[in-house]
This record gives C-alpha cells, sequence and structure tokens, in this order.
C-alpha cells in the first residue's frame, strides 16, 4: 500500500456537486427478508424522485451479484464482502451528489454497522421493510424458500441462516399492517426529508 498516493483532495468536493444537482446525496438503505418487498419499494422510490427532478441511483442486491459481486457466493466471508463492496460503491454514487437507494438483505447487525462505518452515519438511512417470514414465502416467486427448506440452498437467509432484526432503523416500514401506497407515502417522505438542499 505505500505505493499508492490517493487525490482525493485535488477533485471537486461533494458540496460542489450537490450544488450543481440541488439535491443532497444519501443513502437509503433497505434491508428486510428475501422477497419481502426491497426491491418493489426502491424501483417505486426511484420512479417518485426521478418525477420530483431528483437523481437516483438503485443498488439491487441481486444486480450487484450478477456484475461487480459475481466472483462472491454466500458464506460469511462473502456476505462481508458483498456488503462492503456495495457500501463503498454507495460512497462514491453519494459523494457525487446521487441519492443511492439500496435492497439488500444485509441480515446482521454486523454487516448493517460496515455499511454505516464506510458510509458514515450522517448519510447511512437504514430502512427496515418488517414483513413476517410467511408473507415473504407466499410472495416468493422465485421458490428459494421452498428449495431453502428442501435443503437445496443452503445459508438461505430466515431459513438456515439468521436475519437479525434491526435495534434501531432511521425508518421502519410494516408491509403487513399498511398498503404499498401507505408504505411509498411514508418512504417518499422520510427520502425527501434527508435530500433537499
Amino acid at each position: 500500500m505505500n505505493d499508492i498516493f490517493p487525490i482525493f483532495h485535488k477533485l471537486l468536493g461533494r458540496t460542489d456537486k450537490e450544488v450543481l444537482l440541488k439535491q443532497k446525496g444519501t443513502v437509503i438503505w433497505m434491508t428486510g427478508l428475501p422477497a419481502s418487498g426491497k426491491t418493489t419499494l426502491a424501483i417505486d422510490l426511484e420512479k417518485a424522485l426521478h418525477e420530483r427532478g431528483f437523481l437516483c441511483y438503485v443498488l439491487d442486491g441481486d444486480n450487484v451479484r450478477a456484475g461487480i459481486n459475481n466472483d462472491l457466493h454466500f458464506s460469511e466471508k462473502d456476505r462481508k464482502e458483498n456488503i462492503r463492496r456495495i457500501a463503498e460503491i454507495s460512497k462514491l454514487f453519494m459523494q457525487c451528489g446521487i441519492i443511492v437507494i439500496n435492497c439488500v438483505v444485509s441480515p446482521t447487525e454486523e454487516l448493517r454497522h460496515l455499511a454505516q462505518s464506510i458510509i458514515g452515519g450522517d448519510d447511512f438511512n437504514l430502512v427496515y421493510i418488517n414483513t413476517p417470514i410467511e408473507i415473504c414465502e407466499q410472495r416468493d416467486s422465485k421458490g428459494l424458500y421452498a428449495k431453502a427448506r428442501k435443503g437445496e440452498i443452503k445459508d438461505f437467509t430466515g431459513v438456515n441462516a439468521p436475519f437479525e432484526v434491526p435495534a434501531s432503523p432511521a425508518l421502519e416500514l410494516k408491509t403487513k399492517e399498511h398498503t404499498i401506497e401507505e408504505n411509498m407515502k411514508t418512504l417518499v417522505s422520510f427520502t425527501l426529508s434527508k435530500i433537499k438542499v
């Protein structure tokens, strides 16, 4: 590492980009069980913000694993590296003034704290999509829960790998108690409070 000489101090700063875009860069980090509704909410949030003139980017767990993280599996070590890379990418986008919407299982407090430590506490907005596992299994169009219960998938979150409920999310959306429209209204309002300059 002695031959690396970062030039961050010579580049235009985050504030310059935020002034140009007329928005504050931030990270909306959505966590929840597989098939809890993270991706659906992320897509709808991006559209809602785009319609209001905000520049966003969605980092979906499956999309990231199909590209930059396609060398990773689901071991504890690989899960940690998956989150580390997503957090670093998020930080780069955020420092460019972009609103980053992540929908990543990130199943443990340790992994979420890792992401927060990389992104920064003021910019890391943890949103917990609280959906009971029985509803997630009903919604699961990919059939992953069924495969996990048959032993065909190992280390599947919620079945044979743990999911730790976030201790103190910035926002909790209870999908069993509220409609998607109600949750979207809450999510949009929350996000707008974080991104207006």
